[in-house]
């Protein structure tokens, strides 16, 4: 049995590793003021952040619509058996809504809500096409990803809260006071939604060694197969080296990924957003 593994942009993978693992992405729209682009496809995201800093004014997001979804899975359907397509987490979009009424209408479409965003979601995608390869059978892997998304661990650091506020998810006045204060938040994934943990203060950097070092020493329930190191466009370059030598330090892992986000995750979190993301172990 063929089956083919779909996913939103919103998953961040690299080209590479969407070549490697021969998996169909399918992309969001990113809005400028009234004209609609295809994420990754005719925008990037120094694109997005320019425009936003003009002052021209905010960019929005679109999720793939239902006829967009019934279109691709029926494309691939015609050489393959079953598909198992993942969105991201339906608490933020109504990708995984929308890809369920064309899975209806189209059948043999296993749909998974990842429960995550970016590389949380990256995670799932990889493992789906592993099994694919394997010939396991598509429901069984769409079960297999729907128990492991609770085992992701996915978190990142803002530079700035002001793309948050542009966009509605943080108040005005909580973006000034973390902006004034040099806070850098902590947001982690739990169960679906966005949460805000640890509070750092500083500059990048430092608050980025603190934050590896916070979410990998001594842990004894990391799964060290496999982590993405994924940040937005302008995020320093020599900042992640120190990160590559912290991860070494404590996680050992297998894999070592980087990734830069896409127009659809930078677009909220902003120009130097940086985060791990890994399994725990079952």
């Amino acid at each position: 049995m063929k089956t083919r593994i779909t996913a939103d942009s919103t998953c961040d993978l690299s080209p590479e590793l969407i070549e490697k693992y021969d998996i169909t992405i399918m992309p969001l729209s990113i809005i400028l003021g009234e004209k609609a682009y295809a994420d990754m496809l005719e925008i990037n995201p120094k694109q997005v952040f320019e425009y936003v800093d003009s002052g021209k004014g905010i960019c929005k997001t679109a999720a793939v619509n239902v006829d967009e979804y019934i279109n691709k899975f029926t494309e691939l359907l015609k050489d393959c058996d079953a598909i198992v397509h993942i969105n991201i987490s339906s608490e933020f979009s109504a990708c995984y809504q929308n890809a369920c009424i064309a899975a209806q209408e189209v059948g043999n479409v296993y749909v998974v809500d990842s429960r995550n965003l970016s590389t949380g979601i990256g995670h799932l995608v990889l493992d789906a096409s592993i099994m694919a390869s394997q010939g396991i059978d598509a429901e069984v892997i769409a079960e297999t990803l729907r128990k492991d998304a609770a085992r992701l661990e996915v978190s990142f650091v803002l530079d700035t809260l002001s793309y948050m506020r542009r966009g509605g998810r943080c108040s005005a006045v909580a973006a000034i006071g973390a902006n004034f204060m040099q806070l850098k938040p902590c947001v982690e994934v739990r169960e679906g939604k966005m949460g805000v943990g640890k509070k750092y203060r500083g500059n990048l950097e430092k608050v980025i060694k603190q934050y590896v070092t916070d979410r990998l020493k001594d842990r004894s329930d990391l799964d060290k197969k496999r982590i993405f190191l994924t940040y937005s466009e302008a995020f320093p370059k020599e900042i992640l080296k120190e990160v590559h030598s912290l991860v070494d330090q404590y996680g050992e892992f297998e894999e070592v990924y980087e990734t830069s986000a896409g127009c659809t995750i930078s677009s909220h979190c902003g120009p130097r957003c940086f985060g791990i993301l890994f399994y725990r172990k079952a």
